[in-house]
C-alpha cells in the first residue's frame, strides 16, 4: 500500500538525503567533541558547530553567531527562558493557543514563584488581536511569550505587530517558532525579539533531538542557565562562564544533530522560503476546497491559506477522530495525528475540547496528487458513516 505522510507538524518525514549524509559524514570522518581538544578532528568538529551557528544567525537575522544556543528541542529552549528569567511577582502574558511546552513550565514556575500569569483570549479561529497585548501590559510585566503559529490549526499570530508594541519597553519578548521556521520569514531583529525558540526536526528538515534558542544580548545577561558544567572554556573557574554561547551550553553537544540541522537549513535556503510557502499554500487551498465538498466535515482555524501554516484540523460527524485516523492509515496508508496535540488550551479556544481533532499537516514533499487521494479517502469514509 502506498503511504502518504500528513503529520509534518509533528516532524518532517522522510528526511532529505543531504541531512542523513551530513550526519553520517560527521560520525564516520570527524566523530570527536568540539572544544575538547587541539587535535585535527576536535578542531573539525568545532568548525562544524561554528559554521552551523553562523548559518542559523544568518537565517534568523541574529546579529552575532554566539547569540545562537543549541538545545535538544524547542521545549528545552522554552524551559530555559521561563525558568531562567522569571522572578517572584513578575507578570507574564501568553495566548490561549499555546502548546504545553509553554503552559506546563510556566504554570509550575508561577506556583513556585508567585507569578501573575494572564492568558490572552484568541478568537475561535485562533487569531489574536494585538490590542489585547497592548491593553494587558502592566508595570510589572516581565515577559510576553507567544507561539508564532498554532500546532493545532496552523493559525499565524500577529507577532511582528506585537513586537512593535513591545519595542523599547523593559519587557522581554519570546516566540515559539516550532511550526514556522522553514516556511515563514522570521527576522529576529525586525521582530524586536529577545528569545526565539526553534526546533530542527520540522520545517528546518533536520533530525530529531536538536533545536535552539536565539537570545538578545540583554536576555542573555538576565537569564540563568538551567544546566551548568564543562564548557571547554575557563576550566580553572568554579562558576559557569558568562560568555556566549558557553553560558548555556554545558556538556557534550549533539554534533550529529547539528550537522544534520545545518544541512536541512541549507536545503531550505536553496529551495527558497517563498517557494516553500507558495507550495504549502497551494496544498492547503486544494485541501480546503476538497473538504468543502464532503458532508459532515467541520474544519477549524482561519481557512485562509496565506494566514496559516500547512496545517488543518477537522472532525467528521459520526466518528471519533482517533477512529478516523486509524481508518485512514489502515485502509488508505494515510498518516495523521488525532487528539489534543499537547495543546488543550488551543482546543478549548476553537471549541474542540475535550474530544480534540484530526490534524493534517503537509510539507515540502507532499503533492497535489496526495491531497486528492486524501480527499477521496475522507469522502469514502464519510459515506460509510453517514
Amino acid at each position: 500500500m502506498k503511504v502518504i505522510y500528513a503529520d509534518h507538524a509533528a516532524t518532517t518525514f522522510p528526511r532529505p538525503p543531504q541531512v542523513i549524509e551530513a550526519m553520517v559524514n560527521y560520525l564516520r570522518h570527524i566523530g570527536c567533541n568540539p572544544g575538547r581538544g587541539g587535535y585535527r578532528h576536535a578542531l573539525d568538529a568545532a568548525r562544524l558547530v561554528y559554521e552551523a551557528r553562523t548559518l542559523l544567525a544568518t537565517f534568523f537575522h541574529v546579529p552575532k553567531p554566539e547569540q545562537i544556543i543549541f538545545t535538544p528541542n524547542v521545549t528545552s529552549s522554552l524551559n530555559l527562558v521561563i525558568k531562567g528569567l522569571l522572578k517572584p511577582g513578575d507578570h507574564v502574558l501568553l495566548s490561549s493557543m499555546e502548546h504545553n511546552a509553554v503552559v506546563r513550565p510556566l504554570m509550575r514556575v508561577a506556583a513556585e514563584r508567585k507569578l501573575q500569569v494572564e492568558k490572552l483570549p484568541c478568537k475561535p479561529d485562533g487569531t489574536l488581536d494585538p490590542k489585547l497585548v497592548q491593553n494587558a501590559l502592566r508595570p510589572n510585566t516581565r515577559l510576553v511569550v507567544l507561539t508564532h503559529a498554532s500546532n493545532v490549526t496552523g493559525t499565524l499570530l500577529p507577532v511582528y505587530e506585537i513586537g512593535e508594541i513591545l519595542a523599547g519597553k523593559d519587557i522581554f519578548y519570546c516566540l515559539d517558532v516550532a511550526q514556522t521556521a522553514g516556511s515563514e520569514e522570521i527576522n529576529f531583529q525586525d521582530l524586536h525579539c529577545d528569545y526565539l525558540a526553534f526546533t530542527g526536526h520540522k520545517g528546518l528538515l533536520g533530525p530529531p533531538g536538536i533545536g535552539g534558542l536565539c537570545l538578545s544580548e540583554r536576555a542573555a545577561a538576565c537569564t540563568l542557565p538551567l544546566v551548568e558544567g564543562g564548557t571547554g572554556s575557563r576550566s580553572d573557574e568554579e562558576r559557569q562562564p558568562e560568555l556566549l554561547p558557553d553560558k548555556f551550553e554545558s556538556g557534550t553537544q549533539n554534533v550529529p544533530g547539528i550537522a544534520g540541522l545545518a544541512a536541512g537549513i541549507k536545503l531550505v535556503q536553496e529551495t527558497g522560503l517563498e517557494k516553500i510557502k507558495k507550495h504549502k499554500e497551494m496544498l492547503i487551498a486544494a485541501f480546503l476546497e476538497g473538504l468543502g465538498s464532503i458532508p459532515g466535515i467541520k474544519v477549524y482555524g482561519t481557512k485562509i491559506p496565506s494566514k496559516t501554516t500547512a496545517t488543518v484540523s477537522l472532525n467528521l460527524d459520526g466518528i471519533d477522530n482517533g477512529d478516523l485516523s486509524f481508518m485512514l492509515e489502515q485502509g488508505f496508508g494515510i498518516m495523521t495525528r488525532s487528539g489534543l496535540h499537547c495543546a488543550p488550551w488551543a482546543h478549548q479556544t476553537i471549541g474542540s475540547f475535550p474530544q480534540g481533532t484530526l490534524r493534517f499537516s503537509f510539507g515540502l514533499a507532499n503533492t497535489l496528487q496526495e491531497i486528492e487521494e486524501i480527499i477521496s479517502a475522507l469522502r469514502t469514509i464519510a459515506a460509510e458513516v453517514a
